[in-house]
């Protein structure tokens, strides 16, 4: 399901995924190498539209994980040691961004917000998301999952 889609079916989830991803535009991506083995890598995400949008360098190791394999998971960047401001987990597929014009509105959003532009060719990848999590510590405890065959469920939380 895509990013628009995935935040009207879960609504809790998405909204704090939306916060977390425009506050820290990176993210951690972890993709499947050739020999089955876990790379984890940052990558800036943006929202554009109704697409969760990653932008790679051509032949990156990641990207080519990603053409070999399309199944991935993003993690929102942490640097909190109590949890406070909370973790998403989306899982899910990444789907290859041909379109020249979503590559081109991509390039003008990354070149607005940091004043650089991706010179062709590159990977653009958009999340194709199959499941999500959420998880916060601290004096403001929650814990969500969201399937689209169970929805969005508020968890019993480790620290409640």
């Amino acid at each position: 399901m895509r990013w628009g889609a995935f935040v009207a079916a879960a609504p809790e989830i998405g909204a704090l995924a939306a916060a977390r991803v425009a506050a820290d535009r990176l993210v951690l991506v972890g993709t499947l190498r050739r020999d089955g083995s876990p790379r984890i890598t940052p990558v800036e995400a943006f929202v554009l539209g109704d697409e969760l949008m990653l932008g790679m360098m051509r032949r990156s190791k990641k990207a080519l994980d990603l053409l070999d394999d399309p199944r991935l998971a993003v993690h929102s960047a942490t640097a909190d040691p109590a949890g406070a401001e909370g973790d998403v987990k989306l899982y899910g597929r990444a789907v290859d961004v041909t379109d020249p014009a979503l590559r081109t509105a991509y390039g003008d959003v990354l070149e607005e917000r940091i004043q650089w532009r991706p010179p062709e060719p590159f990977h653009l990848f958009a999340v194709d998301i199959e499941s999500a999590a959420f998880m916060r510590f601290g004096s403001e405890p929650l814990a969500l999952r969201w399937t689209p065959n169970g929805g969005e469920v508020r968890l019993r939380h480790p620290d409640a």
